[in-house]
């Protein structure tokens, strides 16, 4: 006989951890979505917080201090990337953008290595991963927090972009660049505004994926996750990295509890590539990215 109430304690899992991935996701598609460039730097930004964070602490400096610090640090560091890295390549091709944030990936992690050595730190939210029981249900009480986190991140965002000056820019230089200049608005600052929120998304997803995983140089590697998100949701789209994000996290956990043993378990790690590989041959532009039409 099935069991429904363990089908419904996998599924939140997953959903739980989706909203993690759509966090991640969340910092692809705000520079993707104003400037076209697939920041694989997102990863080290992402690392870099969180090996700030921790190691500030470690160094006797108070919680929240350490987290305003690395929140001026990561400000500072996005705007940084965009005046010197990304303003002199504009009008380059996609590739060559997407090169430079490749280098920039390793330059970043060079630089925390060179800060901060390359020991392994473990990371304390003061959230203990010890599940608890709803109507029969166990969820993850760290899952459960981290998954408030990210919503309000997202929510505070929706709301800056939507009701904010700088927010109405970004809408306006997402849906046209050319539109955008011609009734003033500067590239430049839309383009450091957005950085700077990429450097955010990575000081928050930087922490609640150190205290998951340990602040490690592999913590980088966590953008992987991202990308079956994006391949689903559109690279252009923050409602479809959430989106995205709830349906790969709970594919992962139910293919792997009902689909693995077929397989010999562990199809965790790559049932999602499977999907996200399937939808680009039916929709290339994801469930909420902008379908690319052209003219002939």
């Amino acid at each position: 006989m099935f069991d429904y109430q363990f089908f419904i304690e996998v599924l939140v899992g997953g959903l739980l951890s989706g909203v993690m991935y759509s966090l991640v996701a969340i910092g692809f598609v705000l520079i993707y979505k104003t400037s076209g460039v697939l920041n694989f730097a997102q990863g080290a930004m992402l690392l870099f917080a969180a090996l700030t964070f921790v190691s500030l602490v470690e160094r006797g400096v108070p919680f929240w201090l350490g987290a305003g610090v690395t929140l001026v640090i990561m400000v500072a560091l996005g705007v940084t990337v965009e005046r010197v890295v990304l303003r002199p390549l504009v009008n380059q091709s996609p590739m060559t953008l997407f090169m430079a944030t490749l280098g920039l990936s390793y330059v970043i992690e060079g630089a925390a290595q060179l800060l901060w050595g390359t020991q392994v730190h473990g990371l304390d939210l003061g959230i203990n991963d010890i599940p608890f029981e709803v109507g029969g249900v166990l969820i993850s009480q760290f899952d459960l927090f981290a998954a408030v986190i990210a919503g309000a991140l997202v929510t505070a965002f929706a709301l800056f972009f939507r009701y904010t000056r700088t927010g109405l820019a970004f809408r306006a230089v997402a849906d046209d660049q050319f539109a955008a200049l011609a009734v003033g608005l500067r590239l430049s600052r839309v383009w450091a505004a957005v950085w700077t929120a990429a450097g955010i998304v990575a000081l928050v997803a930087g922490l609640l994926w150190g205290a998951r995983l340990g602040v490690q140089f592999s913590l980088s590697l966590v953008v992987l996750k991202a990308l079956p998100v994006l391949v689903l949701g559109g690279f252009d789209s923050v409602a479809g990295a959430i989106v995205g994000g709830l349906l790969i996290g709970a594919i992962e956990k139910l293919a792997e509890v009902y689909v693995g043993p077929l397989f010999g378990g562990g199809i965790e790690v790559w049932a999602a590539y499977v999907v996200a590989l399937a939808f680009l041959l039916l929709r290339p532009s994801g469930l909420f990215g902008q379908k690319l039409v052209e003219r002939v």
